[in-house]
């Protein structure tokens, strides 16, 4: 820590600290909590933060307009008005106490300024202000009952010492420490405790991200006791399960806790979560196969299903984004601009108490599906737990996406390019639809308002039905021709409609259930195979959402191609099976074990293939990218 006595001190040290640290200016007579300096001093997510009496900046940018703001303060004096209203800061009363406070609770009193003159506006504040009239956004994070200020004079002193004497810092630490927004089952079954648990980790120096690697390892762990097929295997595979929700919980809690937050993390956090959950899909369907019972078609549904919804989620999101960005301040309520009656009634029913929970437990978030499908796995067999999972979650799946589609109807705002572009981004589309969209464009724009949406479901409804009829066949290698020139019609607009956000979801529809279909109807013995692919697919998709979401952007243009876009690979699917089976298979499912060899060998091919470029590109993107980091604080619980 270096001391600087004035502006043009401060602005050579700026200038001679290390390009890769954070820079923090704390005013000496600084009296606060260091929670509250945490929460400013220690987010890598903004450019700049402040709290009354400290400011922080990173990044190239916010650290040349600091020290050109301090070069202003110099020239200009030290007493230059700020260029925002000054807050001396908090000194509230409490609404918790203890008598059992962390050391971490007292005043920060590391440079003492009681023997200083109080000026009239601290220098952080200054600065911060200074940033923000010169572009550089500036983070204010929620202090709530935490206090922060510089005291004018002696009385403001006592009493701000006071103040912080009377907050019980590590009770707000663990409040804070819980997501604003959750499902029921999260909130009342596992918070009221994974708080402790993520605080007794941080004391242990554990990380977010060793947390987060160990519920995939349990939740790993409860699908191979799944996969055991005896009922002890499921009991613990329930078990198990739930535990590995808790460390997922804990994660979260943990970063927030400690604010350590970073890109690998929220990537990590986002796609483990995917993974254990498909990977115990998987694992109740080896475990049937021990019994006799074959569950791979209801494992595979239960995934097309589950990745419908969540694009429905994260397309309307995109298309909505200036009323579904995330909020940026943790517990802070969601700014909204869109004047639309159903999104003004949604609001209105998020504030009247029974209907809060109701809702969020209607739509079965994954505290509660996990909990169900831990419960059910425990007690039933497979099967009826996948079935169960498939009728819950196709209920919640209509009445969010009834929601969604009566917002959209109502919306009164209109949807910007970047919307539509992110919404085509969700959409996936390959080299062929790139190449025949300019071709196709001019009979697009001539196309009515609702024409995108419909377009997408024929589409998604008629090649799996084609495949099932014809799988094997030439004919199911036409109608996928057909799938593809509907999807690059598409594409050929602007996806800017009131309900074009459908279209992602219809597109993943169509090319997962071709994929089930085929497996189907030529050989069930391949369904495993399908169920990979499929995989490998949709880990591509839940990639591609995370970047935007991140605000990094689509993934590379190369990947895209490579992968080869859904139409691509719904006509790639098709004409493999043709070529397996010559293009006219014969007699009862799997009969021609020669054509089902090949099937399976070639769909497994394929979804290693997919998997590790589409992984390793992940990888390498998340890891050595520059991606920013990132928090969920949205209330998304899916």
């Amino acid at each position: 820590m270096l001391r600087a006595h004035d502006a043009e001190q401060l602005a050579a040290l700026v200038a001679t600290a290390d390009p890769a640290d954070r820079v923090a200016v704390i005013d000496a007579g600084f009296v606060g909590h260091r929670h509250a300096l945490r929460l400013a001093l220690t987010d890598p997510r903004f450019p700049a933060a402040a709290v009354p009496g400290a400011v922080v900046v990173s990044g190239a940018q916010a650290r040349t307009a600091l020290a050109s703001a301090a070069h202003r303060l110099t020239a200009h004096g030290p007493t230059a008005e700020p260029r925002l209203p000054h807050q001396r800061g908090t000194a509230p009363r409490a609404a918790e106490r203890s008598t059992d406070r962390s050391t971490e609770s007292s005043t920060d009193q590391s440079t003492d300024r009681s023997t200083e003159p109080y000026g009239p506006q601290p220098l952080p504040d200054v600065l911060a202000g200074e940033l923000a009239h010169h572009g550089i956004p500036v983070q204010r994070p929620e202090l709530g009952t935490l206090v922060a200020t510089v005291p004018a004079n002696e009385t403001e002193l006592q009493a701000a010492r006071a103040a912080v004497a009377e907050v019980d810092e590590e009770a707000v630490r663990l409040r804070r420490a819980v997501k604003a927004r959750d499902g029921f089952f999260t909130t009342f079954c596992v918070s009221p405790y994974s708080r402790y648990l993520a605080r007794w980790c941080a004391r242990r120096g554990l990380t977010p991200n060793q947390v987060t690697t160990a519920s995939l390892l349990v939740a790993l762990l409860a699908a191979g006791c799944a996969a055991t097929g005896t009922r002890p295997g499921f009991i613990a595979a329930g078990v198990l399960l739930l535990a590995s929700f808790v460390l997922d919980c804990t994660d979260g809690q943990l970063a927030r806790y400690s604010l350590q937050y970073s890109t690998v993390g929220a990537w990590l956090d986002a796609t483990f979560d995917r993974c254990k959950e498909y990977a115990f899909y998987a694992g109740l369907a080896l475990g049937a196969a021990r019994t006799g019972d074959h569950v791979w078609a209801l494992s595979l549904a239960a995934m097309v299903l589950m990745t419908f919804r969540h694009s429905v989620d994260f397309a309307f999101m995109a298309a909505d984004q200036d009323t579904a960005r995330n909020p940026v301040t943790p517990g802070g309520p969601a700014k909204s601009t869109n004047s639309s009656p159903t999104a003004q009634l949604s609001s209105r029913l998020d504030r009247v108490g029974w209907t809060v929970w109701a809702r969020r437990i209607i739509v079965l978030p994954i505290g509660e599906r996990w909990a169900l499908i831990a419960l059910l796995t425990a007690v039933t067999t497979p099967r009826i737990t996948l079935t169960v999972l498939l009728v819950g979650c196709a209920l919640a799946c209509c009445y969010t996406t009834a929601g969604r589609v009566l917002r959209s109807v109502t919306r009164r705002r209109p949807r910007g390019d970047q919307a539509a572009h992110e919404v085509a981004t969700l959409a996936d589309g390959g080299p062929l639809a790139e190449l025949l969209a300019p071709v196709l464009r001019p009979v697009a724009r001539r196309l009515p308002a609702l024409a995108v949406p419909v377009l997408a479901a024929l589409a998604a409804a008629g090649l799996p039905a084609a495949v099932y009829l014809s799988a094997g066949t030439w004919q199911a290698v036409a109608a996928a021709g057909g799938y593809v020139l509907l999807s690059a019609l598409v594409l050929a607009r602007k996806l800017n409609g009131s309900l074009d956000w459908l279209a992602p979801a219809f597109f993943r529809a169509g090319e997962y259930l071709t994929v089930l279909a085929l497996a189907l109807r030529l050989d069930t013995g391949a369904l495993p195979a399908a169920f990979g692919l499929v995989a490998a697919v949709a880990y591509h998709h839940y990639d591609t959402v995370y970047r935007l979401r991140g605000g990094t952007g689509a993934p590379a243009g190369w990947l895209v191609r490579a992968a080869g876009g859904q139409e691509g690979r719904a006509l790639l699917v098709t004409l493999v099976a043709a070529l397996a089976y010559t293009g006219s298979p014969v007699g009862p499912v799997g009969h021609q074990i020669a054509g089902a060899d090949v099937l399976q060998g070639l769909l497994v091919a394929l979804a290693a293939v997919l998997a590790l470029v589409v992984v390793a590109e992940s990888i390498h993107f998340w890891v050595f990218g520059d991606a920013t980091a990132e928090h969920d604080e949205s209330g998304d619980t899916a």
